[in-house]
């Protein structure tokens, strides 16, 4: 009878893991498919030019994915060593180590070992929770026995890695690689793996950006299994023990241009990507974050200039004030909504080396270089000279600088027109550079009825400007660009006469797939020699006309400034021989800056400031401009004037040689 029940509670006892088995296979299906179809979110990483990585995007989990092939063997070692040693032997669930967890558990009377293999964590973590059940046990062990049937050991352990947690948000041991080391995981150390592969067990205790001397010494714990399972020499041994990894603390998102970062996901929305925060896109732009940084402090530094000038102006006022009680003073002090932009261009490519759409992103992430529509005033003037320089004028043409009344007629009323130079005075005549060097309007107006208005809207379909208005305000700049579409514009003129669209993104990759890649959009405006003589008379614009603050010793520049009524806005746009820049101020709701900021004034020391940094960096870069073939110079009254077969040169007032009257 005795016999009868020590046999009968024997075989409950071998039998009862099975009936339990069985019992829970019955009552679910357990899908593996999640792992089976792994397709984890991805983060995508944006690069400048230069290949240097601006940012990572990504919702919810950081992760860059490795195949396995991606994974060097050290890592897999390292982590058998410490995590699985048996591990390409075992079923998916190993026997021995459950037994002896078991009679720890029993023991202890609670769970306190797991016995998991790196099947069973990998499930524990992808398809359940981290309970502390035998019913999540029981489960665990089953997922674990199916998955080994349908996938390999080597696709187990690409999951396993690419999955896993890290501790400082870092998901998969590639990420991680990036983050506490900034290494690939090829030009990982073997102390650095250890660290990784020991992370798992406790991604928080083992940080190394929290606890270093833990996690060191949870690395070394891996190294001596390495050690002791002779998978490493005596040598590699002693040398891995004694380093002492540098770890770096950075955020996830890494994002050193956020301005780029949001033109970067609008631009790829437009182009039909819409999973680009879990794609695992490697998007590779035109950013040269050498000059993108350049021109943030730039843009900084003439913001608190103003700041300053402002200052200045308060004082003034005040110490007139307290002589004169009826002295008038200025209204326009309110700099709380004082901002600004900057965008920069390589002239020859149109690719975006930098852009800055305020002056601090945590304050203003609006980006008014791009999504900003303002007036150019005078910095609008070069297109309409181009028009006067491609029908023939020339820079010695005369023009006549005298105050008109125009009326015109609004809702049935009649009103008047009468637009003023910004030096309140008139000059009579005024050769045609003189006129655009020290912006006079008037002359300017009277070059558009010289033109005719027709005509001119006619020559302007060539640039591509859209709502331009059918008036004689066209002559002061009053259509409204965002500082990237008048940057598009000007490449008219720093590109010898093509214009070029913009570039943001060179190429965008996924899985070593090149699935987007810029392509150059070009318009033909002018010829090159009537592009080169406008370049002549803005390089004067800054030599000695109203740009004389956008100069930078050591390289020659052109540009305009623009200023539009009551000091609204304050521009300047200009190159260098290979690099076009346009800057922008302005207060955000329209109202005007100060009486005495100008385009010249507030954006022109930023455009200096910014291509003096432009040299310290690339001091190779072309500095002069070239004269194309078939300009020809010729001297009037000591200065120099540049023709060419259109623009030729007035034959009654000039002295030119015999050799140049001969061209024509």
């Amino acid at each position: 009878m005795i016999k009868n029940v020590s046999f009968t509670i024997l075989l409950l006892g071998f039998l009862s893991p099975f009936l339990v088995l069985g019992y829970y296979l019955v009552g679910e299906t357990y899908s593996i498919s999640p792992l089976v179809d792994y397709k984890p979110s991805v983060t995508t990483r944006i690069y400048d030019k230069n290949g240097n990585k601006i940012a990572n995007i990504f919702k919810g989990k950081h992760r860059y994915y490795a195949s396995f092939e991606e994974i060097p063997p050290k890592v897999i070692e390292a982590l058998l060593a410490i995590e699985d040693t048996t591990f390409f032997e075992h079923p998916g669930i190993n026997i021995d180590a459950i037994f002896r967890a078991i009679i720890k558990d029993i023991k202890a009377r609670k769970m306190v070992e797991g016995a998991s293999t790196i099947t069973q964590q990998l499930v524990k973590n992808k398809l359940l929770t981290r309970e502390k059940k035998l019913s999540r046990k029981i489960k665990e062990v089953i997922y674990a026995l199916k998955i080994e049937r349908y996938l390999t050991k080597e696709q187990i352990l690409e999951r396993y890695l690419n999955e896993i947690y890290f501790g400082h948000g870092y998901y998969g041991i590639k990420t991680a690689a990036d983050g506490y080391f900034h290494k690939s995981l090829d030009d990982l150390t073997l102390k650095e793996m250890a660290i990784l592969v020991g992370l798992p067990k406790a991604p928080s205790s083992y940080a190394p950006t929290k606890n270093y001397e833990i996690s060191m010494g949870r690395a070394n714990r891996v190294i001596s299994r390495m050690h002791v399972l002779g998978w490493i020499d005596d040598d590699t041994y002693y040398e891995a023990l004694a380093e002492s990894p540098k770890v770096y603390d950075d955020t996830l998102t890494q994002n050193l241009a956020p301005f780029i970062v949001d033109e970067v996901v609008r631009h790829a929305r437009n182009i039909g990507i819409d999973d680009i925060k879990t794609g695992g896109y490697e998007i590779y732009t035109t950013i040269d974050m050498r000059l993108q940084e350049a021109a943030r402090k730039s843009l900084r530094k003439a913001y608190d200039m103003a700041l300053k000038r402002y200052e200045t102006y308060r004082e003034y006022d005040a110490k007139k004030l307290a002589k004169n009680p009826n002295w008038e003073v200025s209204s326009d002090m309110n700099t709380s909504l004082l901002n600004g932009a900057i965008v920069s261009l390589d002239s020859k490519t149109g690719d975006i080396l930098a852009l800055v759409g305020s002056v601090d992103y945590k304050k203003s992430s609006y980006n008014r270089a791009t999504q900003g529509r303002r007036q150019p005033g005078s910095a609008f003037k070069p297109f309409i000279y181009q028009v006067a320089v491609d029908l023939g004028y020339s820079g010695a043409t005369e023009l006549v600088d005298i105050a008109r009344t125009y009326k015109y007629e609004k809702n049935g009323e009649e009103l008047k027109w009468q637009p003023k130079n910004y030096e309140k005075n008139y000059k009579g005549l005024i050769s045609l550079r003189e006129a655009l060097v020290h912006s006079r309007n008037l002359a300017t107006i009277n070059l558009v009825n010289d033109i005719g208005l027709r005509e001119l809207l006619r020559e302007f379909k060539k640039f591509g400007i859209k709502n331009l208005p059918p008036d004689l305000s066209i002559s002061l700049g009053t259509i409204s660009l965002s500082p990237l579409q008048l940057a598009k514009y000007y490449t008219s003129f720093a590109n010898g006469g093509v214009q070029i669209e913009p570039n943001l993104i060179r190429y965008i990759d996924q899985k070593s797939n090149t699935i987007y890649e810029k392509i150059e959009k070009t318009n033909f405006i002018t010829e090159e020699t009537q592009a080169y003589i406008m370049t002549t008379i803005l390089r004067d614009v800054v030599k000695r006309g109203t740009g004389r603050r956008a100069r930078a010793r050591g390289i020659e520049l052109a540009g305009k400034t623009g200023t539009t009524n009551n000091n609204v806005d304050g521009w300047f746009a200009g190159y260098s021989p290979t690099i076009e820049t346009i800057v922008w101020f302005g207060n955000d709701d329209n109202t005007p800056m100060h009486k005495r900021e100008t385009g010249g004034k507030i954006a022109g020391p930023a455009f200096s400031m910014y291509y003096k940094n432009v040299l310290k960096l690339y001091p190779q870069i072309q500095r002069k401009f070239k004269a194309p073939k078939g300009i020809i110079e010729v001297d009037i009254d000591g200065k120099k004037e540049y023709f060419s077969e259109i623009s030729k040169p007035p034959r009654t007032k000039t002295k030119v040689k015999a050799e140049e009257e001969l061209l024509f």
